[in-house]
């Protein structure tokens, strides 16, 4: 288990214990066995959770949703109580496919299912707009968004289980600089919310720390093709390439990087840095 779902599984742990304590009442009915007193039915706590489930993005979603699994499974087998009363933790899943507009539409069908909190959105792009949704219910929401906007809007439900765009854009931007000594810098992000936000911290930090910007080029979080852009960076001679954005968009960059002739590094933050890519 990577780090960024250890971290995932800790905030799943945190978020339903916490929250739990201040959940509706959801009874089910008693059992009784014979010659015994009625036991007391575990009252189910409901934890929202949504993310990519389909699509490109898809083994991202799955992978947060598994760790979150995993947390509320051994939440579960330790057989808590709040207040004394037996529960059992639920987990609710929807799929928002990545999708901004999605993303609110499947923020309102978790709360018609009576969730006490949420884990989620992965994506910045559909974390942000979600928000808004929960925080106007007063629902607790722990997102893997990183763009600063996420926590920018003064929601008190809302919080990030990592870092933002602006602590690891500022590091990855010192160190093309410093480390691997580039000086002529070319960026590329995929106009998302977290793809832009990361590129722009990037190149504010790269710009800080002495490096020169001779290329800034945008593509989508759909494209495959990407010769059009890399003919252009290719002529302005970059000693390294910054790409803001998924490994759906990456992992082909990389391969037309080599086809195209370019030998300057792909450097790119951490939806870069998965089994697929």
């Amino acid at each position: 288990m990577s780090q960024k779902m250890k971290t995932v599984v800790a905030s799943a742990l945190a978020l339903t214990l916490v929250l739990g304590a201040c959940s509706k009442k959801q009874e089910e009915p008693a059992t009784t066995s014979s010659g015994s007193a009625p036991e007391v039915a575990a009252r189910v706590v409901k934890i929202g959770f949504s993310a990519p489930l389909t699509g490109p993005q898809s083994h991202y979603g799955k992978g947060y949703q598994n760790g979150v699994q995993l947390a509320l499974d051994d939440a579960n087998a330790l057989a808590p109580k709040i207040g004394g009363e037996p529960v059992r933790f639920e987990l609710v899943v929807e799929d928002d496919m990545a999708d901004p507009k999605t993303a609110t539409q499947v923020a309102q069908r978790v709360l018609d299912n009576g969730v006490v909190g949420v884990i989620g959105h992965f994506n910045s792009g559909t974390s942000i707009p979600a928000s808004k949704v929960y925080s106007d219910a007063g629902i607790p929401q722990i997102a893997m968004a990183t763009a600063q906007a996420f926590t920018q809007q003064g929601f008190k439900t809302t919080f990030r289980s990592m870092t933002s765009d602006t602590q690891q854009g500022s590091v990855m931007g010192r160190f093309v600089v410093e480390k691997l000594a580039a000086k002529r810098i070319a960026v590329i992000d995929d106009r998302t919310a977290y793809g832009q936000g990361l590129a722009d911290e990037f190149e504010k930090a790269a710009r800080a720390a002495g490096g020169t910007l001779v290329a800034r080029e945008f593509t989508t979080d759909k494209a495959t093709d990407f010769m059009s852009i890399l003919t252009r960076i290719k002529s302005k001679q970059a000693d390294v390439i910054f790409y803001g954005g998924t490994d759906a968009q990456s992992g082909p960059l990389v391969k037309q990087l080599k086809q195209i002739g370019i030998k300057a590094p792909l450097v790119s933050g951490e939806m870069t840095r998965s089994d697929t890519f």
